[in-house]
C-alpha cells in the first residue's frame, strides 16, 4: 500500500505524541516536527506508510537519547489483558462457535494501538466487536483453510494484543510459528513481550529481522522469509501488516479494525469496522482500483 496526501498529517501528529509521550519538552517538539517536515519533503510515497513510520520514532529516540519509548505501556497492556485471561477464555468456551469468537476477540485486541490512539476502552470494543457482524467476513474460507492446515504463520502486531492473539492460538490448536518484531517500535510486540504474554507456552516465537511496524518483507531475515513462503496459512494481525502485506504475492488472511480513514477507504468499510479479510495474489489490482 503507498502513502497517501492524509498520511502526512497523520505522520506529523504521531511524531509530536510520541516525542510528548516520551517527555519531551516543547524544544524537542520543534526539533522532531523539522526533522520529519524536512523527510517529508522528498519522501517516497509508493512505500508503505509503516516505513515512515519507523523513520519517526527513531528521530524521536534520537533526539530524546532512549530505545524503547513505548516499553511500560507495553508491560501495562500485556497485564491488563493477562487479568482478564481466564475470564476471556471462559467467554470461548462458552461461546455457541468457540473459534469464531477466538477471533473476535483477537481482533478486538487490535484496538490496543499507540500508533493510532491516544487511549482505548478495551472493555467497551470486546463487547463491540462480540456483537457487532464483520465489515469484511471471509470466516467461511477461514474455517476450510484451517482444517486442512498442518503449520500456521501467525504476524503479530501490539504487546497485550498479544495474549488476545494467545487466546486464538489456543482455540486453533494447530501448530503456530509467531513472529514479532526485532526491535522495538512504537508499541509493537518483541520477543519479550511476546513471551510476558505466555506465547511462549503455546507457540515458536520468532523474530523477523526488521523494527518496521508491520511486515515489508525486503527488510526481514531470511529466517522469516522462509516461513512466510513455506507456511500452510498465514494470519497477519493489524493495520501495519495490511499496509505492507496487502501486495503480496501468496495468499494470506488479514484479521484488524480500519483504525484509520485511508484503510477505511480502501476496503470500503465505516471505521472500526471488523475484518476477516482473505488475501489472494489475483486481487491485487482490484484492491488498488479502491483508492484513486
Amino acid at each position: 500500500m503507498k502513502i497517501y496526501p492524509d498520511c502526512y498529517s497523520c505522520f506529523l501528529k504521531q511524531a509530536l505524541k510520541t516525542t510528548r509521550f516520551a517527555g519531551g519538552d516543547e524544544e524537542d517538539e520543534w526539533q522532531v516536527l523539522k526533522e520529519v517536515m524536512k523527510r517529508l519533503i522528498s519522501l517516497d510515497t509508493d512505500q508503505p506508510p509503516p516505513v515512515m513510520a519507523r523513520e519517526i520514532q527513531h528521530i524521536v529516540r534520537d533526539r530524546l537519547g532512549k530505545d524503547d519509548l513505548y516499553g511500560q505501556v507495553k508491560k501495562d497492556s500485556t497485564r491488563e489483558v493477562l487479568d482478564i485471561y481466564t475470564e476471556l477464555k471462559k467467554i470461548i468456551e462458552s461461546a455457541r462457535e468457540p473459534l469464531d469468537t477466538a477471533v473476535r476477540l483477537s481482533i478486538a485486541g487490535n484496538i490496543i494501538d499507540y500508533g493510532s490512539h491516544d487511549s482505548f476502552d478495551l472493555e467497551e470494543t470486546i463487547k463491540r466487536v462480540l456483537r457487532i457482524p464483520y465489515g469484511i467476513n471471509d470466516m467461511n474460507r477461514f474455517y476450510r483453510e484451517l482444517e486442512r492446515a498442518e503449520d500456521i504463520l501467525y504476524i503479530g502486531d501490539n504487546a497485550g494484543e498479544t495474549v488476545f492473539d494467545r487466546l486464538l492460538i489456543e482455540t486453533m490448536q494447530t501448530p503456530v510459528v509467531y513472529a514479532v518484531k526485532s526491535g522495538p517500535v512504537l508499541n509493537d510486540a518483541t520477543m519479550e513481550d511476546a513471551m510476558d504474554a505466555g506465547l511462549d507456552q503455546v507457540a515458536r516465537i520468532i523474530e523477523n529481522g526488521s523494527d518496521v511496524p508491520g511486515t515489508v518483507l525486503k527488510a526481514c531475515s531470511d529466517e522469516f522469509i522462509e516461513y512466510f513462503e513455506k507456511a500452510d496459512m498465514i494470519i497477519a494481525k493489524g493495520q501495519g501488516n495490511f499496509e505492507t502485506l496487502n501486495e503480496a504475492r501468496r495468499s494470506l488472511f488479514f484479521f484488524l479494525q480500519t483504525k484509520c480513514p485511508v484503510i477505511s477507504t480502501k476496503l470500503g468499510l465505516p471505521k472500526y469496522s471488523l475484518v476477516c479479510f482473505y488475501h489472494k495474489p489475483e486481487n491485487i489490482e482490484r484492491q488498488k482500483e479502491n483508492v484513486s
